[in-house]
């Protein structure tokens, strides 16, 4: 199966993945990625990391209808029929809509009489909800012990309850339905059947509504929005396009800045897969907001590095996404030692978990610091924020109860700063480093895959690892963050201090990471070659698309990032759709890995920006002419990553087998090219 074959709803963290009909099988659904998993994702409703249906299926008068039309995204409905002949064609049509809200999923079947008399349609629903964590249905040959597990059923008048406990976790499932259920049958394993049987009128109609609403563990009440919870799949959908039309059409709108058709399309969809992909977390005073959430299915949750990269791209024309995601990262930043989280005072987190298994400590994701990198990226988006809103800043600066977001997180950013020097690793080797984590992430910045960060010969590095886009991360993150001590909290001794820790990391990296045999960067040291710490340590010197986010940061000089630029520019690097993630020719290339040839749309929008940066328009225009051409022929969706593969091998970007669509950051992408660009269309 592809995912041309399934439909996808998601809302406000929940997500469900359906068949052509409308079912939940079981079976899987189309390949997706995971960082730690080479798996697909199976159909259900998933809902904070669980799932919380996962069967399905429809009969009618015995068995399964046949599809005449699935339903698509311009079209919700799906419209099956009893089997047939040409002498006896179906008595009846079934128009199924669906829809899902917030923590529901629900479904109005319509069966339409084709005959002129009297017929009854017997339909059945057979239903289950197996409770599975997200994390144990990845095909990544992990296992995971469950005891003392109960699985419970409880059938009511309206329909039924599924039931989950283990200790003190315990989640619900329940199915109502509008005609109640004439039976409620036991199937032979967990599931159960609710039956039917609706009289159907000479050419009329009958309808039944189900609703499937998850209960999980440690879940706030739902809170509903306006009228909607009670309402029928046709008034969800519309009233989660008008939801989505506010945030699309919200001033400024992007399409309006641009006289390139096809970018403007991407950003029209990108905003609208943002708008899906929001999901809830909380502030620091316990506020609820809606940030960005990674992607569906493995990442609809709070991430550190991908929502404060979404928000990044997106801050020109959705500035409202960077609050929230500033405040809910603030609300997560790490207090003290836990070393099985990798969580250290003042680290942003990396990812946050909901699911069983995080909650028991059989995966250590439930506040996962895993990242190197989503500490000074949240500086780097505090700043950037604050100087968009400084003027509205100033004029609420006398306002008690709302002060300026820069102000507001001050003990927060300086928290984060005191991180980067010292268990970051500024103090101790002069560069931001991290350390594999047995049973965690080996590689903890953007490419966290094994064997991503590597050199020319597919070694990879040991001990302290020093990747190179990170220290162009921290060197903006302190300039940023001068900045502010300098407007906001007018420190000045503080910002004179981390404007010189900015010039001097400027100044060693410089003289520590460049290549000039290949007038390009080294992707990573490792401990000890920069004679800063202990151990023999490595030079990972494979040619990858990480010095194209140095640009983005300015920490290279102008004729090194010149130099840098027109290298990735170079035929090897740059597929004619993007600039893939490693080089072609080298041992180590792989178009078909997760980051060792693939190409990122992300990682483009960063390399796009880092061009128009050191005034190298036209490379950045040629770049995202290739990503808005391989957007316009995907229906306008970047995927989360495409193969390596170059025009010269296909005249279409070829797919990455495992790609999560619709992903945050990819869905931002054509925000940051059309900034990158100004608005141009593509030469």
């Amino acid at each position: 199966m592809n995912a041309t074959e399934h439909r996808l709803l998601v809302h406000e963290g929940t997500f469900a993945v359906l068949g052509p009909s409308g079912d939940i099988s079981g079976s899987p659904g189309w390949a997706l990625p995971s960082a730690q998993s080479d798996g697909t994702v199976p159909e259900g409703l998933f809902v904070r990391d669980a799932r919380h249906l996962s069967r399905w299926q429809l009969t009618v008068d015995g068995s399964s209808p046949a599809v005449l039309v699935p339903a698509s995204d311009s079209n919700g409905t799906a419209v099956l029929t009893p089997h047939g002949t040409r002498e006896e064609p179906p008595a009846y049509t079934v128009f199924r809509e669906q829809a899902v809200v917030s923590g529901e999923f629900t479904e109005r079947i319509r069966l339409t009489s084709n005959l002129g008399e009297d017929t009854t349609a017997r339909l059945t629903l057979t239903a289950d909800a197996d409770f599975a964590d997200q994390f144990e249905l990845r095909s990544d040959h992990r296992s995971y012990d469950k005891p003392h597990t109960v699985r419970t059923h409880e059938v009511h008048p309206d329909g039924v309850e599924f039931g989950y406990r283990r200790g003190e976790w315990h989640s619900r499932t329940t199915v109502t339905a509008e005609p109640h259920p004439m039976t409620v049958e036991e199937t032979g394993s967990s599931a159960r059947q609710l039956g039917w049987l609706l009289e159907l009128p000479p050419h009329g109609t009958a309808e039944l509504t189900l609703r499937v609403t998850a209960h999980p563990h440690g879940a706030p009440e739902r809170r509903g929005a306006a009228n909607v919870p009670d309402a029928d799949p046709a008034t969800i959908t519309s009233w989660l396009k008008s939801r989505t039309g506010e945030f699309t059409s919200a001033d400024p709108v992007p399409a309006r800045m641009t006289d390139w058709p096809e970018l403007a399309r991407a950003c029209e969809q990108g905003l609208a897969d943002l708008a899906g992909l929001r999901v809830t977390a909380r502030g620091p005073d316990g506020e609820e907001l809606l940030i960005p959430g990674a992607g569906v299915p493995w990442f609809l949750t709070l991430f550190g590095r991908d929502s404060l990269l979404t928000s990044l791209f997106a801050l020109p024309y959705r500035p409202q996404l960077a609050e929230p995601t500033l405040l809910a990262l603030a609300a997560t930043q790490a207090r003290e030692d836990e070393p099985e989280r990798l969580a250290q005072p003042g680290k942003i987190v990396h990812e946050v978990r909901h699911g069983e298994l995080a909650h028991f400590g059989q995966v250590p994701y439930g506040r996962y610091y895993g990242s190197v990198d989503s500490t000074p990226l949240f500086l780097i988006l505090l700043g950037a924020y604050s100087e968009l809103t400084r003027e509205t800043d100033e004029r609420q600066g006398q306002d008690a109860e709302r002060p300026p977001l820069a102000r507001r997180l001050e003990p927060h950013a300086r928290a984060a700063v005191d991180w980067m020097f010292t268990h970051g690793g500024l103090d101790e080797y002069g560069y931001l480093a991290y350390h594999a984590h047995q049973g965690g992430l080996a590689n903890q910045n953007w490419k966290d895959s094994p064997g991503a960060v590597c050199s020319t010969d597919g070694t990879r590095p040991t001990g302290a690892v020093m990747v190179a886009e990170v220290q162009g991360y921290a060197y903006d993150a302190l300039c940023r963050t001068a900045e502010l001590a300098r407007t906001a909290w007018q420190d000045e001794a503080y910002a004179e201090r981390l404007s010189k820790a900015a010039a001097a990391l400027r100044e060693r990296f410089e003289s520590d990471f460049w290549m000039p045999e290949e007038n390009f960067p080294l992707l990573a040291l490792a401990e000890g070659t920069s004679g800063r710490g202990p151990g023999d340590g490595m030079r990972a010197d494979a040619l990858a698309s990480n010095a194209g986010h140095l640009l983005w940061s300015g920490i290279l000089g102008q004729e090194a990032g010149e130099q840098v630029g027109r290298r990735l520019m170079a035929h090897d690097f740059f597929s004619g759709w993007g600039v893939r993630t490693l080089a072609s020719g080298q041992a180590p290339y792989h178009p078909l890995s997760y980051h060792r040839g693939s190409i990122w749309p992300q990682d483009n929008a960063v390399i796009a920006l880092g061009l128009a940066r050191y005034g190298m328009h036209e490379e950045a225009r040629t770049l995202a002419a290739g990503m808005v051409e391989a957007a316009a022929r995907q229906n306008y969706r970047l995927p989360e990553v495409l193969a390596g593969y170059g025009r010269a091998d296909h005249p279409d970007p070829v797919p990455y087998p495992h790609a999560c669509s619709p992903q945050a950051w990819a869905a931002a992408t054509p925000l940051a090219l059309l900034t990158a660009v100004g608005g141009a269309p593509g030469t």
